[in-house]
């Protein structure tokens, strides 16, 4: 590798990795396999689908409303 030269992920995504799973990259803002995931600290997953990790950041939006919605109603507060 030459020298001011940095390695990118610039292959595209596919589905089809079999038996593989797949990440959120919250740096990156998209999917990826375990052929080219991030650091832990940077993804969320694994999930068993391309479209299930797609969709990470609505479910933990969701998650995250349930639980709050929980932790009201646990304190007594109305929501």
């Amino acid at each position: 590798m030459a020298a001011g030269w940095i390695a990118v992920h610039s292959d595209p995504m596919s589905d089809s990795g079999i038996g593989g799973h797949y990440y959120w990259c919250t740096r990156h803002h998209r999917v990826e396999t375990d052929a080219d995931v991030c650091p832990a600290r940077h993804v969320l997953g694994p999930y068993a689908s391309a479209a299930d990790a797609e969709n990470a950041l609505q479910q933990v939006r969701e998650r995250n409303e349930a639980w709050d919605a929980e932790d009201a109603r646990w304190a007594g507060e109305d929501r």
